[in-house]
C-alpha cells in the first residue's frame, strides 16, 4: 500500500469547520467507516465511484455537501441501498450551519427582535438579489450548489416579517451598509426600495446611524437582541463565522442597555425613511 493511505489516517477526521451542519457530520462519519471498512483510500473510493479522490475527501471532511449523485454511486460501491440518497434529502431540512442554528430556532419563534448592524443589512430585510451577492462574494468562494443551499435558508427566515402573530422587528443599520455597492447599482436600488415598503410594516422600525456621528455606542461590533415566549431576553453574537447565544443577565442588559442608547443616537425611522428615499431617488 502506499504512503497515501498513511497520510490520511494522519489526518483528524474529527476536525470539522464549525460551519458543518450535523446531518454532513454524520454523513462524513459513515462515509468513512464504509470506506475504511472496505479498505480504500480516498482515491481507490473515487475511481469506483467515478469521481475525483478530492471530491471524496471534501465530504468527508464536510467541506461540500454530498450530492446526488455521487450519492447514488457510494450506495451502488458499499451495497447499501438509501443510506446515502436519504442523507441528501435530510440536508434540505438542516439548511443552517451548526453554530447558527440555536439562534435560527430562537429567531423562528422570538417576539421581538433588536438588531445592530455594521457590515451588511441584516439577512431578514435583505432582497434575494443582494442576499445572492454577498454569498458570491464570499471567501473563500462558495460553489454554486452552497450558494443555493445557504439563499434558499436566508430567504425562508423571513417569513417571520409576515408572521402571526406578529414580532416587534427593530433594525439599526450602519449607514455604510446602505452605500456599499453590492451586487452592484441596480441590486442596491432594488434593496433601497425593499427597505421602503418593509418600513411601512406597523411591527417594522428601521434605523439608520450616520457614519459622521460622534458618539457612536456600538463600536465593540454588531449584535442581536432576541426574546422568546420561553427564554426571555437573550443576546447573540456573530463574527467570522462563528455565532453564540448568550442568556447571561448582566451581559444581555448591558446590552440591552446599548441599544437604547443606539437608538437615541441613530436617525429616527421617520428620518431614516427620508434619508433612504433621497438614495432611492439618487439611483433613478
Amino acid at each position: 500500500m502506499t504512503d497515501d493511505r498513511n497520510n490520511h489516517q494522519n489526518q483528524n477526521p474529527n476536525q470539522y469547520d464549525e460551519n458543518v451542519p450535523v446531518s454532513l457530520r454524520i454523513l462524513s462519519t459513515q462515509m468513512r467507516a464504509l470506506r475504511e471498512g472496505a479498505e480504500l483510500t480516498q482515491r481507490e473510493l473515487g475511481d469506483r465511484a467515478g469521481f475525483s479522490e478530492s471530491q471524496i475527501g471534501s465530504v468527508e471532511q464536510g467541506r461540500r455537501p454530498l450530492r446526488m449523485d455521487l450519492a447514488e454511486q457510494l450506495e451502488r460501491v458499499f451495497k447499501v441501498p438509501k443510506v446515502f440518497t436519504s442523507v441528501v434529502n435530510e440536508q434540505l431540512k438542516e439548511p443552517h450551519p451548526s453554530w447558527f442554528q440555536p439562534f435560527a430556532a430562537a429567531e423562528a419563534e422570538a417576539v421581538a427582535l433588536s438588531v445592530y448592524g455594521n457590515q451588511l443589512v441584516n439577512g431578514l430585510l435583505q432582497t434575494e438579489a443582494y442576499a445572492r451577492a454577498v454569498y458570491v462574494e464570499f471567501r473563500p468562494a462558495l460553489d454554486d450548489e452552497e450558494i443555493s443551499r445557504r439563499l434558499a435558508a436566508r430567504l425562508a427566515r423571513q417569513q417571520l416579517l409576515s408572521r402571526t402573530p406578529a414580532p416587534h422587528l427593530s433594525f439599526i443599520l450602519e449607514e455604510v451598509t446602505l452605500l456599499r455597492p453590492i451586487g452592484g447599482t441596480e441590486v442596491m436600488r432594488e434593496l433601497r426600495q425593499h427597505l421602503l415598503e418593509l418600513s411601512l410594516f406597523r411591527n417594522v422600525e428601521i434605523q439608520v446611524m450616520p457614519t459622521n456621528r460622534r458618539g457612536h455606542a456600538g463600536l465593540s461590533g454588531p449584535f442581536t437582541l432576541v426574546e422568546t415566549p420561553e427564554a426571555g431576553l437573550c443576546v447573540y453574537l456573530e463574527v467570522q463565522s462563528t455565532g453564540r447565544m448568550i442568556t447571561e443577565r448582566r451581559t444581555v442588559n448591558q446590552h440591552a442597555r446599548r441599544y437604547g442608547i443606539l437608538q437615541s443616537q441613530a436617525l429616527s425611522p421617520e428620518d431614516s425613511v427620508a434619508y433612504i428615499e433621497q438614495l432611492t431617488k439618487g439611483d433613478r
